[in-house]
C-alpha cells in the first residue's frame, strides 16, 4: 500500500471546497452542441468554446471518419522521426494562407504552441515583456524561456512602450505578447498599439490568437486580420479547438521561424504527432469556414442578442466585445450557487473562480454560438433573469 506522503493534498482540497474554488466537471453525454446532455440533464449549453458550431458538423465527422479508415488511428510517431504525415504538411500549408503567413506550424496543443514557441526562440539574456492578464500558456513559456519577465497593465501600450524602453540592452531580444482576444473578459488587445510600439523598439511582436482565430477578421482570419495588420505581427498563435472544432494548436510566421520550432520545438520534438482523424476534420473545418460565411454572421447577431439581453437584466458583463461574455458576480460560493442553479434549471455556464480570475472577480462566463437560435437564447435569458433575482444578483 501506498504510504501517506501525499495525504496533505486532502487538507488543501478540503480547503478548496470551503472556499467554493474546487473544480467538479461536468460529463458530456452527447454531441458537443448548443442543446446537449450533461450529466443526465438535457441544457442549453454556453459553455464550450465551439464558436462556429463546427464540432459536430457532418463534413468534420466524415473527413475524420475517412482519414480513421484510410490512413489508421494513430500517426504513431513524433514529427521529427516517423510522424509527418501529408496530411499535417497539407494543413499546415492551409493554415499558413488562412492567417496571410509565409508558413505554420501544427502543435499538439494550443498550449503547447504558446509555452513551446516563447521558450524556443528566447534565453535568459532576453525580456519579455506581457499583459497582465495573458493565457496561463504564455506565462509558462515565459518561465520556461528563463528570460527577464516584465509585466504590464491589461491593454496598457503606454506602459508596455516603457517597459521595453527600461529593457533595452545591445544583444537582448525583446519579445512583446498579447492574447488577441482574452479569455475571460472576452475583451480584444488594442494591437495597432501594441504593434507601433514592438516596431518602435524592435521587438517581437507575437500575439495569441486562440479566441480570435474563426471569431475575427474576414472569414475568421483573426485579430491581425480585424485590424489590417497583415505582416506587422512576427507570431501568430492560435488554436484548433475552438472555433475550428478539433484538437490542436498551431504558430504562423516567417519560413525561418517555423524551421526553428521544427529543430528546437521540445513539445513537436516530443510528443507524438496529431492522429488523422483529428488532422483530416481541421483541414474539413477550413472548407465549411470557406463554404458557408453565414456560420460567422450568425455567432455575431447571437452575440448581440444575447449582450443586449443580459444588460437590460442588469447583469455586469465587463469590458465584453467578442462571443465571450462573462457575467460578473465577485463572490466565490455565490457565483458556485449560480452557475449550479442555472444548470438545474436547464441552462450550463460554468462558474469560472480564483485561481483562473483573480479573488472577488469571479462569475459564469458564457458563450454563444453559430448554432444557437434566437429561441435558445431567450429562453436562457428568461433563466438568467429568474436565478439571478432568485439569489439577488440583480
Amino acid at each position: 500500500m501506498p504510504d501517506a506522503s501525499l495525504d496533505y493534498l486532502k487538507q488543501e482540497l478540503a480547503e478548496l471546497r470551503t472556499a467554493g474554488t474546487a473544480l467538479h466537471p461536468r460529463v458530456l453525454e452527447d454531441e458537443q452542441k448548443a442543446r446537449t446532455r450533461f450529466d443526465g440533464r438535457d441544457v442549453i449549453n454556453l459553455a464550450s468554446n465551439n464558436y462556429l458550431g463546427l464540432a459536430a458538423h457532418p463534413r468534420m465527422k466524415r473527413a475524420a471518419s475517412e482519414a480513421a479508415a484510410r490512413y489508421g488511428a494513430g500517426s504513431g510517431a513524433v514529427r521529427t522521426i516517423a510522424g509527418t504525415m501529408s496530411l499535417h504538411t497539407e494543413l499546415e500549408r492551409r493554415f499558413a494562407a488562412f492567417k496571410g503567413a509565409e508558413a505554420a506550424i501544427m502543435f499538439q496543443s494550443g498550449f503547447t504552441a504558446n509555452s513551446g514557441t516563447v521558450a524556443a526562440i528566447l534565453g535568459k539574456e532576453d525580456v519579455i515583456v506581457s499583459d497582465q492578464l495573458n493565457h496561463a500558456s504564455i506565462i509558462d513559456g515565459a518561465r520556461l524561456s528563463r528570460a527577464e519577465i516584465k509585466v504590464f497593465p491589461h491593454k496598457d501600450a503606454t506602459a508596455a512602450d516603457q517597459l521595453l524602453a527600461e529593457t533595452k540592452a545591445p544583444g537582448r531580444h525583446q519579445l512583446l505578447i498579447t492574447d488577441g482576444v482574452f479569455s475571460m473578459d472576452g475583451d480584444i488587445a488594442p494591437l495597432p498599439a501594441l504593434v507601433e510600439v514592438a516596431e518602435k523598439h524592435g521587438a517581437i511582436m507575437m500575439i495569441d490568437d486562440a479566441h480570435a482565430s474563426g471569431v475575427l477578421g474576414k472569414n475568421g482570419r483573426g485579430t491581425v486580420d480585424h485590424f489590417g495588420l497583415h505582416g506587422r505581427v512576427d507570431i501568430q498563435v492560435g488554436t484548433l479547438s475552438k472555433a475550428i472544432g478539433v484538437l490542436g494548436g498551431f504558430i504562423a510566421g516567417p519560413r525561418h521561424l517555423i524551421e526553428w520550432l521544427q529543430n528546437r520545438g521540445r513539445p513537436f520534438l516530443f510528443s507524438t504527432s496529431a492522429p488523422p482523424a483529428v488532422v483530416a476534420a481541421c483541414i474539413a473545418a477550413l472548407d465549411v469556414i470557406r463554404d458557408e460565411p453565414d456560420r460567422l454572421a450568425r455567432l455575431w447577431s447571437n452575440t448581440e442578442l444575447f449582450k443586449a439581453g443580459l444588460h437590460d437584466l442588469g447583469f455586469d458583463t465587463g469590458e465584453s466585445q467578442t462571443p465571450i461574455t462573462p457575467v460578473i458576480t465577485g463572490d466565490e460560493e455565490k457565483t458556485q450557487a449560480f452557475a449550479r442553479r442555472l444548470f438545474e434549471q436547464g441552462v450550463f455556464c460554468p462558474a469560472i473562480v480564483f485561481p483562473t480570475v483573480a479573488l472577488g472577480r469571479a462569475r459564469v462566463r458564457t458563450i454563444v454560438t453559430a448554432d444557437h437560435t434566437p429561441d435558445d437564447l431567450r429562453e436562457a435569458l428568461e433563466t438568467f433573469g429568474r436565478v439571478g433575482a432568485e439569489l439577488a444578483l440583480v
